[in-house]
């Protein structure tokens, strides 16, 4: 797993998980850990549980969620015994570890560690756009974080040099706000342009008033051999691919 400097904080524990440790095969090779792939479930479920060993958490208290590229955040207060349909999780409770699952979509996550409270939340696009970020932070304003004192780290994402959007993509950013076409840039094919989907994450955080904000600077598409990517799979027209897993939690 990859940690980050900004994360390594007291209480806190978390890891930004390559597609490397785990026991899948073939393309999912080898720590998928994403349950709505279609990888032997038994293996995922080894990879997870490694995956909690690592984190120093009990298997059952690894948290993940449907994710359906909502803004939707809710508050774990204890194990799930199925995965709610959101995008975003925050928790004061120590042991709880919260998992977010990507292949290019960018995986978040967020500390206080002065009051212990922590979140994580899965921004692609459309969640990035509708105000994931923001609603994991008010989440965690709830259960006593401040603002100004959260760190939130964004981990392996695909970079604007991978991510080419046709002509309609853009509207619904520039509507938001004429100044997001700093992150649309002409790509070679005529019409389209290349997202910077980490640049737009991190800015909007900064603008939110997040206190610590930084971006891990790593992409999912161009590192075939870290991270699992969809839209390698997708150029590849491989079948299925491998979910990444980005995890934090406080030390009981």
């Amino acid at each position: 797993m990859i940690t980050s400097d900004h994360l390594n904080l007291s209480g806190v524990t978390h890891g930004f998980f390559t597609r490397h440790g785990g026991y899948s095969s073939g393309i999912f090779s080898s720590l998928n850990c994403g349950l709505g792939s279609g990888d032997d479930i038994a293996l995922v479920t080894k990879n997870r549980a490694k995956v909690a060993d690592d984190l120093g958490v009990a298997h059952s208290h690894l948290v993940s969620a449907y994710q359906v590229h909502s803004a939707d955040v809710m508050v774990v207060d204890e194990p799930l015994a199925e995965r709610p349909k959101v995008d975003g999780m925050v928790t004061a409770k120590r042991g709880l570890a919260l998992g977010i699952l990507t292949a290019d979509c960018g995986p978040v996550l967020f500390a206080d560690h002065k009051v212990g409270v922590i979140g994580a939340c899965h921004a692609g696009w459309k969640g990035a756009l509708s105000g994931v970020t923001d609603r994991t932070i008010l989440a965690m304003e709830s259960i006593g974080a401040s603002r100004q004192n959260i760190v939130a780290v964004l981990g392996p994402t695909i970079s604007q040099k991978a991510y080419e959007v046709g002509p309609e993509f853009s509207k619904p950013f520039l509507q938001q706000n004429s100044m997001h076409e700093k992150y649309f840039i002409p790509a070679v094919k005529n019409d389209h342009y290349m997202f910077d989907l980490p640049a737009y994450l991190v800015d909007r955080m900064k603008v939110f008033g997040v206190g610590q904000v930084f971006n891990s600077m790593l992409c999912t598409y161009s590192d075939a051999d870290g991270f699992f990517s969809y839209r390698r799979t997708t150029h590849l027209h491989e079948k299925d691919y491998g979910r990444l897993i980005s995890v934090i939690a406080l030390n009981e």
